[in-house]
Formats: structure tokens, C-alpha cells, sequence
């Protein structure tokens, strides 16, 4: 009788070890995706500067566009010295998961817009940035905006700073600013400037006294230089 009870006792320890635990339930789901569609609209509120085609990123913590106080990333560099947002817009930086170009040039009073679509679980947060082409390395920009609380029908709107990249030194003269007042050379890889993003002093012009500028007084700007309004559409 006894070695019978033994029996039983070995076949219900086998039985259970057969069965799954209450462990392999406690496994925590991966994120539910949740994805919205914003309208990214940028307003020129400058006099006289040209905008640059947009650079519109979706992306996560991983990634950042700038950080205030450090030098720029060679990307950010060419879109600040000559407008060229297609470094930026790499497909293969790191945390980014959306990438969209403007229509084109912003003129003054003009404004362009930008759709995206977004994971807002896995990436919420969203940077544009934009060059100011008749200077020698400035841009509007905002970084790191975070859209997940964003309710559809609610808009955000920003005032934009400008920034100086720091990549190049703002001698103002005409064969260094490419932008319509002179039509001078764009990206330079060679740095000759503090080399750390900061916000812009703005141009001195020569109505200012600069002799050697080729930009006049309409070319000043202030900060913000543009407007960012950014609608939850979906």
C-alpha cells in the first residue's frame, strides 16, 4: 500500500511538472502601437529671410537634433551653412522613424506645411529646423517637441528661435553667404567659429557699419524668426 501511494505521489509531481506556470503569463506586452497624423506648419516672420526647405523629423528619445552648448552634428552643420536638409534626412540615423522634406524655399511672410504620420508609443517626439539663407549659419529650429498627449482637433503653436550653429564665422561677406543677397559658397566642413550651438545675435549689416557685409537692414532678424504650429489632425 505504501509503495502504491509512492507511485501516485511521483506520477503527480511528473503531471505538474508537465504544466505551465503562472510565470509564463507574466511576460509583459510589448507596447499597443498608437499612431496620429499631425500638420506641421512653419510661418517666415522675417523681413527679408528666405527660409530653407524643412527638415521634419519623428523620432524617439535615442535621438536628438541639437543640444544647446555642444557643437553640431556635421548634418546640422550643412543645413545651417547652405540649406541642404539631406543629411538630416538620412534613413539611417539611429531612434529616427520619420523623415519628411518641405515643398521647397519658405520666402518672407510665406509659410509651408508638412504631414507626418507617427508612432506616437514608440516615438513621440518630433524636430524641425529650417535655415536662414542669407546668413552665414543660422536656422530656426525646435528639438524634441513631445506630441503623445496631443488630442486630435488640439494645436501647439511655438515660436521659433534662431539659432547660430557655430560652424562658421559671421563675417556677413558675399562670398560666404548663399542665400539670394550674394550667392556665395554654402557648406564648408572647415569650422571657424566657436563651434557650439547658441541662440543668434542676429546680423550687423553694412547700414550697420560692417563694410565688408553684403546684407543691409531688411536682412536683421530677431528672435523668433518664424512660427511652428503643429495640429493633431488624426
Amino acid at each position: 500500500m505504501k509503495n502504491y501511494r509512492l507511485l501516485l505521489l511521483a506520477a503527480s509531481v511528473a503531471l505538474l511538472a508537465g504544466c505551465p506556470t503562472d510565470s509564463d503569463d507574466d511576460d509583459p506586452a510589448p507596447p499597443e502601437e498608437t499612431f496620429a497624423t499631425f500638420s506641421v506648419e512653419v510661418k517666415n516672420t522675417s523681413a527679408n529671410q528666405p527660409l530653407s526647405p524643412l527638415a521634419v523629423i519623428g523620432h524617439s528619445s535615442d535621438y536628438q537634433l541639437f543640444t544647446i552648448g555642444e557643437p553640431a552634428s556635421e548634418a546640422l552643420e550643412m543645413l545651417a551653412e547652405s540649406g541642404d536638409n539631406s543629411a538630416l534626412l538620412n534613413k539611417q540615423i539611429e531612434g529616427v522613424s520619420v523623415q519628411m522634406a518641405g515643398s521647397g524655399v519658405i520666402p518672407p511672410s510665406g509659410n509651408d506645411t508638412v504631414t507626418v504620420t507617427m508612432d506616437t508609443s514608440a516615438s513621440p517626439y518630433l524636430s524641425v529646423a529650417s535655415m536662414l539663407v542669407n546668413t552665414n549659419d543660422a536656422f530656426v529650429a525646435e528639438t524634441a517637441m513631445d506630441l503623445a498627449s496631443l488630442a486630435v482637433g488640439e494645436s501647439v503653436r511655438i515660436a521659433m528661435p534662431a539659432w547660430d550653429s557655430g560652424t562658421e564665422a559671421n563675417d556677413e561677406a558675399a562670398e560666404t553667404i548663399p542665400g539670394p543677397a550674394a550667392g556665395g559658397e554654402g557648406f564648408n566642413s572647415a569650422r571657424d567659429d566657436n563651434d557650439r550651438v547658441s541662440f543668434h545675435a542676429g546680423v550687423i549689416s553694412k547700414d550697420d557699419g560692417l563694410d565688408t557685409s553684403v546684407l543691409d537692414a531688411t536682412h536683421r532678424f530677431q528672435n523668433p524668426a518664424a512660427q511652428l504650429i503643429i495640429t493633431r489632425t488624426e
